[in-house]
């Protein structure tokens, strides 16, 4: 499995960003799909991740409510749509993938930058 994420930027404090994450993988429906973040001098920390058919969403509380994660598995990819985005969201987004439902996500893209500025 690969995976290519896209969509990160600078954007000012109470803006709003769509990353993407596109998977070169037969069969996309099989994993469960998520989104880490790692800011500058941190720890990476889980995000949110989706279910296998999108039904099930969940999300870190520090961006409950202002994040949405989605999933579309005509074409493999999955989204991270951001809102009123703040300046502590800065950091490198991650997608991963995992086949099982609970444990380690196995496979990871490459990362995208995101910047918010005050």
């Amino acid at each position: 499995v690969q995976l290519q994420a896209s969509g990160g930027g600078l954007v000012q404090a109470g803006g709003s960003l769509r990353l993407s994450c596109a998977a070169s993988v037969h069969t996309f429906s099989r994993y469960i799909m998520g989104w880490f973040r790692q800011a500058p001098g941190k720890e990476r920390e889980f995000a949110a991740s989706i279910s296998w058919a999108g039904i099930t969403t969940a999300y870190a509380d520090s961006v409950k409510g202002r994040f949405t994660i989605s999933r579309d598995n005509a074409k493999n990819t999955v989204y991270l749509q951001m809102n009123s985005l703040k300046p502590e969201d800065t950091a490198v987004y991650y997608c991963a993938a995992r086949e099982t439902a609970t444990g380690d996500y196995d496979f990871w893209g490459q990362g995208t930058l995101v910047t918010v500025s005050s």
